[in-house]
């Protein structure tokens, strides 16, 4: 079977939609979390990675905003005004609300989306698609956008009107990521750094879809500002979650309820985590990386409670089967596992892990792999 790539999708869908030419495609990744999860809404260091696959956003200009997908064909009419629609074409309505805050709108547009990144999987489909959206329709209002400002009309469209109260992780490795390397981020400084990722990266995906704004992660992200707010009473001086040490961590869960203690303990040793994941990346040591990944979920999995089944399955039986390591990657609650392993033992990882997810489940998870990519960027229009 002939794969049609998400630009030339895009394209052929906005000719046989709209009957006329996009003038403007841009294009933006997904990305893989290799360690420091829910740590950048907390302050602290993540590391990830942009993938190969990607979301394309092509535009033309127009009266009115017309959106269309690939997904399902169905064109879909919003305006900047009112109520936010409360599907994906929210998303891109919240990048137009943001540039005209800006003065970098299109007074209109026609946009055709398609897209490689699954959707659901903890693989950031929706920041591929607001920075990818906020990147074409800048440049249909004839505009140009800086990295930064990209960066925070797409965190913005997310967090302010969508409801999504992430990090901007997301929006930062879509926007910054580089060809076989992962991106050091420290949220609470804001500086980039960049890792060497050498080697595949493989996704497994659970086949349980999350859904960001069904409420479990702004309820996490509640939890951890209330812990913050108990904490400054006895160091009023932290800042984040993540700038407390990790010889404090002792006497800060003796001040914490549950779930609160939980939470900190996840994000102060997560925190460590990330540390310790680029000391060994600097030395290319996917295996001692591997033992990161496991540490990490089972701090996901007991101390942050956002695992799930079949992301528990999929990481016992990878390591059982001779992979380094594996976790969830994302948000969580669903999603994806990503995992690595050595060439010689992969065939007998993922027939393993199918095995045991088949016996378990009932079916055979989806698994693909992935190189460190590049980020976001304009695409020709030829078809």
């Amino acid at each position: 079977m002939i794969r049609i790539s998400p630009a030339r999708q895009a394209v052929r869908l906005y000719h046989e939609v709209f009957a006329s030419d996009p003038v403007v495609a841009v294009s933006a990744p997904g990305r893989v979390n290799l360690i420091g999860e829910h740590t950048d809404y907390n302050g602290g260091p993540v590391l990830p990675v942009a993938l190969q696959r990607r979301t394309i956003v092509v535009a033309g200009p127009a009266d009115g905003w017309e959106f269309v997908s690939s997904v399902d064909g169905v064109v879909r009419r919003a305006g900047l005004a009112g109520a936010m629609p409360r599907e994906w074409t929210g998303y891109l309505v919240g990048v137009a609300r943001e540039l005209e805050r800006i003065g970098r709108a299109p007074a209109g547009a026609r946009v055709a989306v398609a897209s490689s990144v699954p959707i659901g999987a903890g693989l950031s489909s929706s920041a591929a698609l607001t920075v990818a959206g906020a990147g074409s329709l800048a440049r249909l209002a004839g505009r140009r956008l800086d990295p930064a400002t990209l960066v925070d009309v797409a965190s913005r469209a997310e967090h302010e009107q969508v409801g999504v109260r992430g990090g901007r992780m997301d929006q930062t490795i879509a926007v910054y990521g580089r060809r076989d390397t992962a991106l050091l981020f420290e949220t609470g400084s804001g500086t980039l750094r960049r890792v060497p990722m050498p080697g595949r990266i493989w996704i497994i995906e659970t086949g349980v879809s999350h859904k960001l704004t069904g409420g479990e992660l702004n309820e996490r992200r509640r939890e951890c500002e209330a812990a913050l707010g108990r904490l400054r009473e006895r160091w009023p001086s932290l800042n984040f979650l993540a700038d407390l040490p990790a010889g404090d961590l002792a006497a800060a869960e003796a001040l914490l309820p549950e779930p609160l203690r939980r939470r900190v303990r996840h994000v102060v040793t997560e925190t460590a985590r990330v540390r310790l994941a680029v000391e060994v990346l600097e030395r290319r040591d996917l295996a001692a990386l591997g033992a990161i990944l496991v540490e990490g979920h089972e701090s996901l999995r007991r101390d942050y409670e956002s695992s799930c089944a079949e992301a528990d399955l999929i990481v016992e039986s990878a390591v059982a089967h001779g992979a380094w390591g594996a976790r969830l990657t994302g948000a969580g609650w669903g999603g994806a596992v990503l995992m690595l392993a050595p060439d010689d033992r992969l065939r007998d990882v993922l027939r393993g892990v199918a095995a045991d997810f088949a016996a378990r489940f009932g079916r055979k998870p989806v698994s693909w792999s992935t190189r460190a990519a590049g980020g976001v960027r304009r695409e020709a229009l030829g078809s």
